[in-house]
């Protein structure tokens, strides 16, 4: 259940970074798409998004740690924008029509999907702790 509720998280997340310029879901000019199908293309790029984070974020974590300490952390904020330019890119690859064009757009888009799911994973465990 945890991994579901964390799944649907980060697809709201992800939801919130098509607000941003040069983050798209949907491909331009097509009208047919229904709520329906952007919402299993965002389900299925939080499913990308977690595996792409699952697998590389502890690879450049360990490789980059030099990169960490210099920059006190900061060179996370560019990790985390070459991860989600990287769903961008398989997301395009699998035929999803969720894009992310350029660096900037990852970067900024990286940073709302961060502070988006941390207030709803708070919330999420604010609720479920009072009803224990």
């Amino acid at each position: 259940m945890t991994l579901v509720v964390h799944i649907l998280i980060t697809a709201v997340a992800v939801w919130a970074t098509t607000a941003l310029p040069g983050i798209t879901l949907g491909d331009p000019g097509d009208l047919t798409q229904g709520v329906a199908d952007q919402a299993l293309t965002l389900l299925v790029v939080a499913v990308v998004f977690g595996i792409v984070n699952a697998v590389l974020k502890p690879v450049a974590k360990t490789l980059g740690c030099v990169l960490y300490v210099l920059t006190l952390g900061l060179f996370g904020l560019v990790v985390n924008a070459l991860l989600f330019w990287l769903t961008g890119w398989l997301a395009t690859r699998l035929d999803l029509p969720f894009h992310v064009d350029g660096f900037w757009a990852a970067f900024w888009g990286a940073i709302v999907v961060t502070v988006v799911s941390s207030l709803l994973h708070a919330i999420v465990r604010r609720v479920t702790s009072v009803g224990e």
